[in-house]
């Protein structure tokens, strides 16, 4: 048997074109036909929208390729298109095998974009990334209502807009808003918003899409022409259709959302009807004033309201098994069947200047006012904003549309950002996965929590000074390892080593000390202040000792953290000024470079004053004795170098001096030199930090400010103003300080402010934390704010095993026994299916004693809400939700299962909640029913086999 390809219609390919090619189903070569057919058939490109075409089209393209092989590699003139958007015809020969037509080729309002991700796109001239005429539909209000000079303005502007991008602009026609344009090669082409609104585009250029018949169940329906229908409707489909959505998936949103909505507007209509109103001008209204005159009725006819129900109901219960907390959809199957209305939408007088035609086009009417309902700011999970203010970074009030909805993300994630604003790996491992792996392995003390009838294991760090030392550098070398990672910005830098200072300032600072044991060297200058301060030289050290011992590590910590403050001066200063150097030097106590180079220039005696800075307070005395006597006896100054009498000034002691005339020192160096130079050698660190906030608070001294203040550069602009806050570095030297047993500074002191810029980056401040708080140091359980600031960091990354786990570590006060148990179970709700669908989150979560009747309610609501009932009934059994359970079984699960013969799954499902019937209501009709039928079938066969056997 052998058909024409010409005389068949039974298959896409197999239409009439052409005699030249046969397919006989007789011969031994039917199977490689049907072969090629599937080949063809594979390589042809795919159009799935319905709303976007092609031409040639796919059965055309088949039926070429079948008769002419190799047609699809070299198609002329391909046009692709999108109904009421425009159309794209790329000029000459065109390869479109295997091309997702509709992921490159896009088209939305006034603009088409082919390939929008940058990296598949192909060089010039290759695939669809080559010469086209492109038509885009511009529908401006109404041609007619414009005059011929406004026309041509549109026109212009059309132009301009056409050879700003490169384009050659071909034409555009008024009468059926066609724009059309030459592109060389394609990106992004088409009218910006600032564009669309100055031509005064009208809305309803997308919305003309919409056909006034839908699909409803595989069946094709007009909608209903009643006017009164229609006009009900009016301000429901007025601001849809403005915006360019879709005004019957509007209206359908709305009847599921607000069910009494068209009762209450029908309501109206007839009490309208019953009122004498004259036709007159007085009464001749326009949409906007009979819209208001509804919602006027609204407010004051004494018509009972119908309240709204909403999409979900959250039932709260308690923290018993019997009772869990749910989150259901309320509005299943309980609503009025959908309706679909024809209606032209909203229309305004455009004869007049209105608020949307005129020069107020931003001024859109309020969406809550319009709609009759009240929207509200809310916040989603991972830190996402909806609102229907201004986007931020707006500055332009005239751009600030009341009914459009703004969803903005806050930048939590920022700390795992690189220069480039992109989220890298190894940024997260080593800002949270390293530091918290190490926090898990320091020792714990676990405490069981009684939640209802469930028990949670709360989780305290526990450790002491002498292991403190070997924790801080273990941080350090996390800090140190992502300063290695390359792509990192110079205000992340500086915010690094900071964080590194500060661990070896906790070191510094709170770690014991042993009592016996040789002392390790820390440098020329520190063996120096050890040997005026501490007398190092002796195998056993005394308890008196170590407070010197704990001064000159202090002493060295500072050195180092403005050595580089210290060079830079250094670098940037004339060569020729040796004092100035000389000066900037003995700021970061250098005292070597400063003597060497002293020498070098041949002032010894210089030299040999510089030897002894910072020793002796007889040698201070006396310097202070010898420039007191030179002032009594009317020494002229003026024949010594300013920059000389400074150096003698802060050899002197006297620090307020030798700053006088110059640019002010940072905090650091000021601490240093009020140390070294003006308090005696044997002063205690908690004397030199007192002492320092004495002059702090009289203004003598400078602001301890943040580093990111301090150090900068940075990126972006910190809002900051001088008292807001203080450096952490400064604050351990307080809390050192503090003889108080509660220290007032907590919650500023653990701020995100007090140690980086980004205001939302709790993450290694809460580690700093822990670790004092576990040594011993303070105690506090008001720090909730820096627990959930890390908390949010780790969800907003998908860290929801870490997040849990830092929420085991909130301290647990009675005027909130359940905090930790709440969070734990809205961490479970929200990010289910991020941290259900990886079995390493989910096994961790486990491992922390969280109840596994918590996890399977969670993953049970998830599956409810995406309609998996089957799983949903598994998990709900396992939680013990019986009544849940049992519902699903009755209404979605039984009477499939029962039907297809599975009666095994049907008795399983149905016995495992026969023991806790009496908590399920109507248990008798529902898996009751089943069971006593399978019993009674059960009892019926063993009844036949007795009597076969009798037989």
């Amino acid at each position: 048997m052998e058909f024409d390809v010409r005389n068949s219609n039974s298959q896409l390919l197999c239409q009439p074109q052409s005699k030249k090619r046969r397919i006989s189903l007789n011969s031994e070569n039917s199977y490689s036909s049907c072969e090629v057919i599937r080949e063809i058939n594979a390589s042809l490109p795919t159009l799935r929208y319905s709303d976007y075409f092609m031409e040639p089209c796919l059965s055309e393209l088949g039926t070429r390729e079948l008769i002419d092989p190799g047609y699809c590699s070299r198609v002329k003139d391909l046009t692709v298109g999108r109904l009421g958007y425009g159309y794209v015809k790329f000029i000459g020969e065109t390869d479109v095998r295997w091309l997702a037509l509709d992921q490159i080729i896009k088209f939305s309002r006034h603009e088409v974009v082919v390939y929008e991700d940058e990296s598949t796109k192909p060089s010039v001239g290759q695939g669809l990334n080559k010469a086209a005429e492109v038509t885009l539909k511009v529908k401006i209000s109404s041609s007619t209502d414009y005059r011929e000079e406004q026309l041509r303005e549109v026109t212009r502007k059309l132009r301009l807009s056409t050879e700003r991008q490169g384009a050659c602009f071909i034409s555009f026609d008024p009468s059926n808003g066609e724009w059309k344009f030459l592109v060389n090669h394609f990106s992004r082409f088409g009218l910006t918003d600032d564009e669309d609104e100055d031509i005064l585009m009208d809305d309803d250029a997308t919305a003309e899409v919409q056909d006034p018949v839908v699909i409803s169940g595989g069946e094709v329906s007009d909608f209903d022409d009643d006017p009164g229908t229609a006009d009900s409707t009016l301000l429901s489909h007025s601001l849809p259709a403005h915006l360019g959505l879709d005004p019957v998936r509007m209206k359908e949103m709305q009847m599921v959302m607000f069910p009494a909505e068209e009762e209450e507007v029908e309501d109206i209509n007839v009490w309208l009807s019953h009122q004498k109103v004259p036709f007159s001008k007085e009464n001749t209204r326009s949409p906007l004033q009979k819209s208001a005159q509804k919602m006027i009725l609204r407010s004051s006819s004494p018509m009972v309201h119908k309240t709204s129900l909403p999409l979900l109901k959250y039932n709260a219960g308690n923290f018993d098994s019997s009772s869990p907390a749910t989150i259901l959809m309320a509005q299943q199957n309980k609503g009025p069947p959908l309706k679909t209305s024809k209606s032209e939408g909203f229309k305004l007088d455009l004869k007049h200047e209105t608020p949307v035609s005129g020069s107020h086009s931003y001024n859109i009417v309020d969406a809550a006012l319009f709609m009759g309902r009240s929207f509200r700011v809310g916040w989603g999970p991972n830190g996402i904003l909806v609102h229907t203010g201004a986007p931020v970074g707006t500055r332009d009030p005239k751009r600030v549309l009341s009914s459009v909805i703004n969803l903005e993300k806050i930048a939590i994630d920022k700390v795992v950002r690189d220069e480039n604003n992109k989220v890298r790996e190894e940024l997260i491992e080593f800002c949270f996965d390293s530091p918290l792996k190490l926090h898990k392995e320091i020792n714990h003390e676990t405490k069981e929590v009684e939640v209802g009838s469930f028990k949670i294991k709360l989780l305290k760090l526990v450790s002491n000074r002498s292991m403190l030392s070997e924790i801080c550098r273990s941080y350090i070398g996390i800090i140190e390892r992502q300063l290695e990672i390359p792509g990192l910005s110079s205000s992340t830098r500086v915010v690094l080593m900071h964080q590194a200072l500060i661990w070896e300032l906790i070191k510094v600072l709170f770690s014991a000390r042993e009592t016996s044991g040789q002392l390790k060297s820390m440098g020329a200058d520190n063996e120096e202040d050890m040997m005026n301060d501490g007398k190092e030289g002796s195998p056993e050290l005394d308890l008196e000792a170590l407070p010197l011992i704990r001064r000159a590590e202090f002493s060295y910590w500072l050195q180092e953290s403005v050595c580089h403050r210290v060079q830079e001066e250094v670098s940037s200063l004339n060569e020729s000024n040796d004092l100035e150097h000389i000066f900037s030097l003995l700021t970061g106590r250098q005292l070597d470079a400063a003597v060497e180079m002293a020498a070098s220039r041949g002032d010894v005696r210089l030299a040999c004053l510089l030897s002894q800075a910072g020793g002796s307070t007889v040698n201070r005395s006396d310097i202070a004795q010898q420039l007191h006597l030179w002032r009594n006896n009317g020494l002229d100054f003026n024949f010594i170098e300013p920059d000389r009498i400074r150096l003698y000034e802060l050899l002197a002691g006297n620090i307020q001096g030798a700053l006088r005339d110059i640019q002010q020192v940072d905090w650091k160096r000021f601490l240093g030199l009020l140390m070294w130079y003006q308090l005696p050698p044997n002063t205690s660190l908690p004397v030199v930090f007192n002492t320092y906030q004495l002059l702090l608070d009289d203004g003598r001294a400078p602001y301890p400010v943040p580093v990111y203040v301090d150090e900068g550069p940075l990126e972006e602009a910190v809002d900051w103003h001088t008292g807001d806050h203080l450096d952490l570095a400064y604050y351990l030297m307080l809390l050192h300080a503090s003889e108080e047993p509660e220290f007032g500074a907590l919650k500023t002191m653990f701020s995100a402010y007090a140690s980086t810029y980004d205001p939302l980056d709790y993450h290694m401040i809460w580690h700093q934390r822990a670790v004092l708080e576990a040594v011993g140091i303070f105690r506090s359980n008001d720090l909730h704010a820096l627990d959930m600031g890390i908390i949010s960091q780790l969800l907003c990354l998908g860290q929801c095993h870490w997040a849990i786990y830092v929420v085991l570590h909130m301290h647990h006060r009675d005027d909130f026994p359940y905090l930790q148990s709440t969070l734990i179970r809205e961490i479970l709700f929200q990010y289910c299916e991020a941290w259900s669908t990886q079995e390493l989150q989910r096994q961790f979560i486990e491992d922390l004693g969280v109840p596994s009747e918590w996890l399977h309610e969670a993953v049970a609501v998830y599956l409810n809400y995406y309609g998996d009932l089957s799983k949903a009934l598994e998990h709900f059994l396992e939680c013990g939700n019986w009544q849940k359970a049992h519902s699903i079984f009755i209404t979605a699960v039984a009477h499939s299962l029962f039907l297809s013969a599975k009666h095994s799954e049907v008795w399983r499902l149905a016995t495992a909640m026969e023991e806790h019937k009496s908590e399920i209501e109507d248990w008798d009709l529902g898996a009751g029913i089943y069971i006593s039928f399978y019993v009674l079938r059960s009892s019926l066969q063993e009844d036949n086999s007795t009597m076969s056997e009798m037989v």
